[in-house]
């Protein structure tokens, strides 16, 4: 019986630890250091963008949605892989006849490990710029100039690469837009 007691003691104590204590304490710290990413800051998820007006972020092989996200899971020896990559490049090109097959960013053939990635390169953002300032009617140096705003550096400068959040680019260039000025 005592072995017993001495059992249920010890789940309330590590219930209300780690049920409880760990839960707030990790909530509290988050609010304070990370208060934008905690509460769901919406920069941080990819989403969909198809119209020619729009920079196109990465592909998903969740078609952006928050719950089943994840990678596809296929292998560079995949059928399917390949035949994704195939309509993948046939779809950019026929976007902007002025580009090549070997001009395309990795970035915009392959789907991120999260499926939710919300940037991509610089390389990928520069592919696109012609067809969206064809669309928009801007030019393409004010485009480039959003691009230079939109982008992110480095992780404490030394981790990662320099990327352009495409969602924040294409509010820019709404916002843009939304003042008349071309």
């Amino acid at each position: 019986m005592k072995n017993l007691m001495t059992g249920i003691k010890l789940f309330l104590v590590l219930m209300l630890l780690t049920g409880l204590v760990y839960p707030v304490v990790i909530t509290l710290f988050a609010q304070l250091l990370f208060p934008g990413q905690a509460n769901g800051d919406p920069y941080l998820i990819g989403q969909r963008f198809d119209q020619d007006k729009y920079f196109w972020p990465r592909p998903s092989a969740t078609g952006y949605n928050t719950l089943p996200a994840g990678g596809s899971n296929l292998s560079a020896t995949s059928k399917n892989l390949k035949e994704m990559i195939v309509k993948r490049k046939a779809f950019l090109l026929a976007a902007d006849k002025t580009k090549t097959e070997k001009q395309i960013p990795s970035d915009l053939l392959l789907a991120s490990g999260s499926g939710l990635d919300p940037h991509i390169s610089i390389a990928a953002a520069i592919f696109q710029v012609e067809r969206v300032a064809k669309a928009r009617q801007i030019d393409k140096d004010n485009i480039l100039a959003f691009i230079s705003r939109a982008t992110e550096r480095k992780q404490l400068f030394i981790f990662g690469e320099d990327r352009v959040n495409v969602l924040r680019l294409n509010q820019l260039l709404d916002n843009h837009s939304l003042k008349g000025v071309k």
